[in-house]
C-alpha cells in the first residue's frame, strides 16, 4: 500500500521512525518532502525552517501542493498526531487541510492516535470525526 504520512514536521524523529516500520512491512512511504529537502533530524531543526520568512512565504505553499499531489497518487494517509505544545494528539492547520484533502480523494485515512479533544482545537473535532477515521493507537499492523 502507498502510505503518505501527514503531520506536523515539528518531529522529523518520529515521522522518520514510522517510515522505517512501515517500509520495513512491505508499504512504499512518502514523508513530507520539508523533512528530506532540509534535513530535519529534530524539533530544533524544524523550527529553524519555521522560523525563516522566505520558508513561510514562498517555500512552505509549494511544499503543501507537493505533498496534496503525492495524497492524489495515495492509497492512505496516516495522520502522526502526537502530543505539541501540552495538546495530546495534536493535528494542527495544515494537517488537517491535508486530512479534509484525502478524504475528498477517497483515501483511507489512518491516525496513529486518538482524534485530538483538546480545548484549543475542539472545533476540529466534528470535523474529523465525521470523515471517519482508522484510529490505529500506534499499532502499525492495523494498516490495511
Amino acid at each position: 500500500m502507498k502510505i503518505v504520512i501527514c503531520g506536523s514536521v515539528n518531529f522529523p524523529e518520529k515521522i522518520r521512525e514510522i517510515e522505517k516500520q512501515l517500509l520495513e512491512m512491505g508499504h512504499e512511504v512518502v514523508i513530507p518532502y520539508s523533512i528530506i529537502k532540509h534535513n530535519l533530524k529534530s524539533y530544533e531543526d524544524a523550527q529553524k525552517i519555521k522560523d525563516n520568512k522566505e520558508f513561510v512565504k514562498a517555500i512552505k505553499p509549494e511544499l503543501t501542493i507537493r505533498h496534496f499531489n503525492e495524497i492524489k497518487k495515495a492509497d492512505a494517509i496516516l495522520v502522526v498526531n502526537v502530543e505539541k505544545n501540552g495538546i495530546p494528539d495534536y493535528i494542527g492547520g495544515a494537517t488537517f487541510a491535508e486530512l479534509m484533502f484525502a478524504f475528498y480523494e477517497k483515501k483511507k485515512i489512518f491516525l496513529l492516535n486518538p482524534i485530538p479533544v483538546h480545548e484549543k482545537i475542539s472545533i476540529l473535532q466534528d470535523e474529523i470525526e465525521g470523515v471517519h477515521p482508522i484510529v490505529i493507537n500506534g499499532n502499525l499492523d492495523l494498516i490495511k
